[in-house]
């Protein structure tokens, strides 16, 4: 047997397996060198010695092609300790473990010459094409790449129950006349990519269909329509050039754009939010889709309420989505500039903003809302802008934003102060004050209930050290503080709605939207000076 041979074979069937192959030996070890194959039901071909080690290595391999990422794997043959595998022979091993029959999936649904023209397209670039059509001559072996699977059914939801589609599939829709169909099938499954080949207008209309029939924004969302990058594309092998280069970004996890304007190049998208809280978020949103390229500097742990609208929640999870949009933890500043060109938010933690003349970006946001200055100054960044009481327009920054909510909320000052610090927080459903929980002695904070939770009046919903802390009101907790935090006496724990299960916790507030937009304005009109 020729494990290389058969290792080849599963490579052009793009069948999934594991190669695994020992790199280092020391001691008695039941083999020096050797191959082995794992397959995705666990059974090998080849050994690397057999005995636990082997068994070891077999489950590693299985989480690595889950993982769909190599790995090193370490074993000493011993009963205890570091590495111990369990057997008493007294060496070491180490063996790595590549994945391997994990071509991405392409999938075209519809045979045309758009179709056609992405399959030679991609075939080149080391996808596993399959093509599908409900007729038997647009799908003509000549109009297709070698090794490309063409797939004949009597309607497309036939078509797509036999491609055997799952959540690494790259997806393209260009039916001609079933796309409805195709994509009422797929719409609502998660794929690494959905693309519906549409005028606009054709767009607009399937979506608005696909709302009405129940279809939610977070589906819709994962949709790229119409499909990809606007290069003037007109001809068939242009238009699949267009797509496959969007195709490509979303695969390779890439910013896109032009190369002249990366970021470490060129920094005049860059802005830098100090603070990640739920109004910092709101800033953030608003400007990653409009094209900046934002970093947050915020505090190892930072003491928001609305946590599960708060990209600050990545400083726990390491990762944390907002409405489509990632964060996650940076661990300095060349590794930011990396979360950058994957369209992800990087988030460090820096609250002096020491990290500023390595990052020198062209606008800085004080986002932190402490109702005070907490060392912004102009000198910061070509352009400056803060959010709330505590600046003084024209001296401490270019430009404030008012955060009071009423008739002047989101209004850009150039000169002078906003309204001052009321203390006093919004009326939601007739409650102000009164829905805001404050913590009635210094201590640690414990979670009783989640963000979310329906409570009533008197109901337990936290802990600060053995002291209970109950609900104020009847209503949703829509803010909460993370478990485990060392929290002041007086402190604001936490929130309570009382329009209960008609409030949203998941989105942004229209207020975080409101003064993300003023952000907005306020960086355009100073740019422009």
């Amino acid at each position: 047997m020729n494990i290389f041979a058969e290792a080849a074979q599963l490579e052009q069937k793009n069948q999934p397996f594991a190669f695994a192959h020992i790199i280092e030996s020391r001691g008695s070890t039941p083999r020096h060198s050797g191959q082995m194959i794992v397959l995705t039901d666990g059974k090998i071909i080849g050994t690397i010695g057999g005995g636990m080690v082997e068994r070891m290595v077999i489950d590693e391999a299985l989480d690595a092609i889950a993982e769909r990422k190599p790995r090193v794997f370490h074993g000493r043959m011993a009963r205890s300790g570091s590495d111990a595998v369990g057997s008493d022979c007294g060496g070491a091993m180490s063996v790595y473990i590549d994945v391997h029959g994990l071509r991405p999936k392409l999938v075209l649904l519809g045979a045309g010459h758009v179709n056609r023209a992405i399959a030679k397209a991609a075939s080149s670039l080391g996808f596993d094409i399959h093509v599908a059509d409900t007729y038997a001559e647009s799908l003509a072996e000549a109009n297709f790449p070698a090794g490309c699977t063409r797939v004949l059914a009597g309607t497309f939801t036939e078509a797509i129950e036999k491609l055997a589609l799952d959540e690494h599939c790259y997806v393209i829709i260009a039916t001609n006349n079933q796309d409805k169909e195709a994509l009422a099938c797929l719409v609502e499954r998660p794929f690494a990519y959905l693309g519906l080949l549409a005028s606009r207008r054709k767009v607009q209309t399937f979506t608005q269909h696909l709302r009405q029939t129940g279809i939610s924004e977070a589906n819709l969302e994962r949709l790229y329509a119409p499909i990809g990058f606007n290069i003037g594309a007109e001809t068939p092998e242009e238009i699949a050039i267009s797509i496959m280069a969007e195709l490509l970004q979303v695969k390779n996890r890439a910013a896109g754009g032009l190369m002249k304007d990366d970021i470490l190049l060129k920094r005049d998208k860059l802005v830098v939010l100090r603070g990640s809280g739920d109004i910092a978020t709101g800033v953030a949103l608003r400007l990653y889709h409009s094209g900046f390229r934002v970093i947050c500097l915020d505090l190892e742990k930072p003491t928001v309420i609305r946590r599960t609208v708060s990209l600050a929640q990545a400083l726990y999870d390491g990762e944390f989505t907002v409405e489509g949009v990632t964060a996650r933890k940076a661990d300095n500043v060349k590794h930011a500039f990396a979360l950058l060109k994957e369209g992800i938010i990087p988030i460090l933690i820096d609250p002096e903003c020491s990290s500023l003349e390595e990052l020198k970006p062209r606008f800085l946001v004080d986002a932190i809302l402490a109702k005070q200055n907490l060392g912004t100054n102009k000198e910061m960044a070509p352009i400056t802008v803060a959010l709330g009481p505590g600046f003084n327009a024209g001296s401490d920054c270019d430009a404030v934003i008012e955060t009071n909510r009423g008739h002047h909320l989101g209004r850009v000052i150039y000169q002078g102060y906003t309204q001052p610090n009321t203390g006093v927080p919004g009326t939601i459903a007739g409650h102000s004050t009164r829905r805001v929980i404050r913590a009635p002695i210094a201590g640690v904070m414990h979670c009783n209930i989640n963000i979310g939770d329906l409570v009533k009046e008197g109901d337990v919903i936290a802990h600060i050290g053995e002291h209970p802390i109950y609900a104020p009101l009847t209503g949703m907790v829509r803010g909460l503080l993370s478990e485990g935090l060392e929290i002041p006496e007086g402190f604001k724990i936490g929130d309570i709605d009382p329009r209960g299960a008609l409030a949203d916790y998941m989105t942004v507030s229209d207020k975080a939207r409101a003064i993300g937009g003023a952000v907005m304005e306020a960086m355009m009109c100073l740019d422009r000076r």
